[in-house]
């Protein structure tokens, strides 16, 4: 473990990236670095009007992203590993999604000439689940601009995020079905996660516990 200085939690909305990136962060004593859509002053708008809104969210949150990842890319030896909920190689996912023509050329225009900057974590965790547990868990946890996602919209991300991974290769991948996993409010699950990860040995090692 002391080889993962930099681990990156990642997966569709609601599939509880940012819980297990804090408890992850605590148990490892670790630095915890987290999305903030707080700040996105565009985020509420776009959940209402996507096709208008999707650009303007789309880079506020790239160069929110860099700014914070901006300090792992000059790696102190001697600092406290960093766990994150975002994986800022996947931004360009929700572009696809969202954005078209001009729109998605500019965007990728501005990622591919700012990707540079961005350090590859020394794992991801990519967590799955399927739509209709993210739409419960988003529905759940009452944010009011989030009300308005779709189960359609969810379940085209959910895919999405399953094509990407397919084919990311920049760091290894531990892929977990999180639909019978409790991060939160098991601990026997979060140490058998932490087990798993001692004993990777592959760059792409699969995790699924049944009930």
């Amino acid at each position: 473990m002391e080889k993962l200085r930099y681990i990156a939690v990642e997966g569709p909305i609601g599939v509880g990236k940012t819980s297990l990136a804090r408890r992850l962060a605590a148990r490892l004593s670790a630095d915890v670095l987290l999305e903030q859509p707080a700040e996105n002053p565009f985020l509420a708008r776009f959940y209402q009007d996507m096709a208008r809104y999707a650009l303007p969210t789309q880079l506020f949150f790239l160069f929110q992203r860099l700014r914070q990842i901006e300090p792992l890319a000059q790696a102190d030896l001697f600092a406290r590993a960093t766990v994150s909920d975002f994986l800022l190689d996947k931004d360009p996912l929700f572009a696809r999604i969202t954005l078209s023509g001009d729109e998605l050329a500019l965007y990728r225009k501005i990622f591919d000439a700012l990707r540079p900057q961005s350090p590859a974590p020394d794992l991801v965790i990519y967590l799955q689940a399927q739509p209709d547990t993210l739409i419960e868990r988003v529905r759940r946890r009452g944010v009011e601009f989030e009300r308005s996602i779709g189960e359609e919209y969810l379940a085209l991300l959910a895919e999405s995020y399953t094509r990407f991974f397919y084919q990311y290769n920049a760091a290894p991948v531990l892929i977990i079905n999180s639909e019978n996993l409790n991060f939160v409010a098991r601990d026997a699950d979060l140490e058998l996660l932490i087990e798993r990860m001692r004993a990777m040995r592959s760059r792409r090692e699969f995790f699924n516990r049944g009930e």
